[in-house]
């Protein structure tokens, strides 16, 4: 059994005056310390399926379940990392943001929690800025405390909805090595969203492309051979426009008017 599963999952939300099915019967699964990618064009609904993965809106048809277990509202299992890691609190230090989400959850014991925290941050390599404020901390520290943050309570799987996007080139490139160097040693499960092909290509063990508006699957890619160490070869480029085709090209079978159709689950 696989440590996520996505079955038959058709999401939708409301606007003013439509009903929108953002992505159509996907499906796919998400194996222990996998660096899995979801790849598709801007509003394919890739950051739809992360918030319902993260139990914050429900399917019209089909299941997520987290080993076994379906999915039916957000949990410490599954936690979240957002773009540009500002999401840690600015009045706390390093530690005191490690510690929040423990002492919030009441998970562990006022002892245990800060030897967690401790030991998470030394993890990281940030016990010389444990008493440091976010301000004070550059864009690769503060993604190493969101993450020392987030896997204190031992979750499942680590979710992170683009969270480069709005970098720089250097800066962005800078996370992106930094984020594999915590995976070589940490081994976490992730769930990657990206609509840049080369960040998925360096990011991912596995790629789902979806299609334009409305995601459904194109296809599913083993991405694990390729690296850093691997961009300036022919087998990167072969990959890369391969991609881009799956991407791009139209698709064979369209979503007839009728599937698009329907109510949200209340």
């Amino acid at each position: 059994m696989s440590l996520l599963e996505v079955e038959g999952v058709t999401l939708q939300y409301k606007t003013p005056r439509h009903l929108v099915t953002a992505a159509y019967k996907v499906d796919f699964a998400v194996d222990q310390s996998d660096r899995y990618v979801i790849l598709g064009p801007s509003g394919c609904g890739k950051s739809t399926l992360l918030k319902a993965v993260g139990g914050f809106m429900r399917p019209v048809e089909g299941t997520i379940r987290i080993r076994g277990t379906e999915v039916s509202e957000p949990g410490p299992d599954r936690m979240m990392v957002f773009q540009e890691f500002e999401q840690l609190m600015p009045w706390k230090t390093v530690l005191g943001n490690v510690l929040f989400p423990m002492r919030a959850t009441g998970k562990f014991p006022r002892a245990a929690a800060r030897d967690r925290a401790e030991a998470a941050i030394e993890t990281v390599r940030l016990t010389k800025f444990r008493d440091a404020y976010p301000h004070m901390l550059s864009g690769g520290m503060k993604m190493r405390v969101a993450i020392a943050r987030a896997m204190v309570l031992e979750p499942d799987i680590l979710l992170m909805d683009e969270p480069f996007a709005a970098l720089d080139a250097l800066t962005r490139r800078a996370m992106q090595q930094e984020l594999l160097s915590l995976w070589q040693q940490l081994r976490f499960t992730v769930l990657f969203v990206t609509h840049s092909i080369e960040e998925a290509m360096l990011i991912g063990s596995r790629i789902l492309v979806l299609t334009p508006h409305p995601g459904r699957v194109r296809a599913e890619l083993d991405a694990d051979g390729f690296g850093f160490d691997t961009m300036d070869r022919t087998e990167f480029g072969a990959m890369s426009k391969r991609i881009h085709r799956l991407l791009f090209e139209p698709v064979a079978d369209p979503v007839a008017p009728a599937a698009m159709a329907g109510t949200l689950r209340q």
